[in-house]
């Protein structure tokens, strides 16, 4: 029987895990990870993420093929291949600080499985990790190897939250990179079978490691540049009276662009987009090539923008200051149908809005209070290291209140900011919310989601990003 080990029990080795358990009942899955309280979660009724799907997928298999363990070297030293899906955060400090990612967490994963390996290994590079991290790690391994034999190979991830478990059941493709030689085509075909299960073959890419590991960080850049493009083009419609839906739908229609990736938004967040296109602009500007991290560095720039833009559009219209007025904030994850709040835009409006001295009351189906606080207080990247390396979060910000309603959260506000685009805000008896709110009543849509003639007609004063600006807000300034 085969047994596989997966490192890392979060966002990627979780899911992953529990579909290949699923699809391949004959093989041995174990999830590992130092964390006792993510693993006792785990195996609890109360999974530690939130997935649609994730639940059932988990619950079939777990005590038959699947199991979720904090024994690591246990499982490790069993295992035929080893998933290593472990944190690569971007570096705070020393070289490379602010773009180059943190392999810390990579290399004592390495060392500890050439410690306790009794057996030959293919140990797969599942994290998003920078070009030739699989060369540092085969060094690591190769070198203390006691004479077992360890192939490299890298498979990057390319789910999305909120439909990760129907992107492991259908994925676009399957990247499997590893060496050119005998052995590491061996390996690739290993691998390539244990997917095989339930992927069609023309969808398994087999490469060089090198393409594997740049193609995780080349996808993620040119879907972030997209949304940065059509961000560009939200702030000159609002310039020019142009609808910035309109635009993009008939952008869209090109089938050389294609409609995926072109909506308008406060800007874009999750634990990838922003941490790839760093690490891809320090290897450009390691080899010499600024011109093209320069480029990259821009969809970046072209993100804060938009957040510092959506904020300065709130101040402005609410009479140049939200000091002490209540700002209902609805949604804080990242995007719908996950809890996950890594990067999200909401972080950066909310502390903009602090800076002004407003009062927030947050509301978000899937966050919860102590994830919101410590978000707030955190530093930038600290996010990205696991939780008990994380500072903790203060008792409670005096300016922030966190409510499961969001209806209690705009009761009294001056105004609301959409940040996420969960579908109940679009059904929501928003006659009933602005009878509630002080006047005038504003709504700022950071999603697009709103209808906002019909809320126009209720009495409220509307800003939803690239459409045409209320009459209100016409000659007030976007940008400080």
């Amino acid at each position: 029987m085969v047994k596989i080990c997966c490192i890392g029990a979060g966002y990627v080795g979780g899911p992953t895990m529990a579909v290949i358990a699923l699809k391949c009942p004959e093989i041995q899955v174990a999830v590992v990870d130092i964390s006792v309280p993510r693993i006792s979660a785990w195996n609890s009724d109360t999974l530690p993420i939130y997935e649609p799907g994730l639940d059932e997928v988990v619950k079939k298999c777990r005590e038959k093929n699947l199991l979720f363990s904090s024994d690591v070297e246990k499982y490790v030293s069993e295992a035929d291949i080893v998933f290593v899906s472990v944190n690569t955060p971007t570096k705070t400090q020393g070289l490379g600080a602010g773009k180059a990612a943190d392999l810390t967490y990579w290399e004592s994963a390495a060392r500890m499985i050439a410690d306790v390996s009794k057996s030959n290994k293919i140990v797969v590079e599942k994290s998003t990790v920078p070009v030739k991290t699989a060369e540092a790690i085969e060094k690591i391994l190769t070198h203390n190897s006691k004479g077992i034999n360890f192939q490299i190979l890298s498979n990057p991830e390319f789910l999305a939250e909120g439909t990760a478990i129907q992107d492991l059941f259908e994925p676009d493709r399957v990247l499997i990179g590893g060496r050119e030689t005998p052995e590491g085509q061996k390996a690739i075909k290993a691998l390539r079978d244990v997917y095989a299960h339930w992927v069609p073959m023309d969808r398994i890419i087999c490469t060089n490691l090198w393409s594997a590991e740049l193609s995780k960080l080349a996808a993620n850049a040119f879907l972030a540049q997209r949304i940065s493009s059509v961000n560009a083009m939200s702030a000159l419609c609002e310039a020019t009276g142009a609808d910035v839906s309109q635009v993009s739908h008939a952008v869209g229609k090109d089938t050389r662009i294609g409609p995926k990736f072109l909506n308008a938004s406060v800007g874009f967040g999750g634990s990838c987009f922003q941490k790839d296109i760093l690490n891809l602009v320090y290897i450009c500007e390691c080899n010499g090539l600024p011109e093209v991290a320069n480029y990259w560095k821009q969809v970046i720039k072209v993100n804060d923008y938009q957040k510092t833009r959506f904020v300065n559009r709130i101040v402005s219209s609410m009479f140049n200051t939200v000091s002490g007025k209540k700002i209902a904030i609805l949604g804080f994850a990242f995007k719908k149908d996950t809890g996950d709040t890594r990067e999200t835009p909401a972080i950066d409006v909310c502390k903009g809005l602090l800076g002004d001295k407003a009062m927030l009351s947050i509301y978000d189906p899937q966050v919860s209070e102590e994830q919101i606080q410590r978000d707030l207080s955190m530093n930038k990247f600290d996010w990205d290291h696991p939780v008990h390396l994380q500072p903790t979060s203060p008792s409670s910000m005096k300016q922030v209140s966190v409510v499961w309603d969001a209806y209690a959260a705009t009761k009294d506000a001056h105004g609301i900011c959409i940040l996420t685009e969960w579908d109940e805000f679009k059904t929501l008896d928003y006659q009933k919310i602005y009878d509630n709110m002080q006047k005038p009543a504003f709504v700022f849509d950071g999603r697009n989601i709103v209808d906002v003639a019909k809320l126009r007609e209720i009495g409220f004063i509307v800003y939803s990003i690239g459409k045409p600006l209320d009459e209100w807000l016409k000659d007030m300034p976007a940008v400080a």
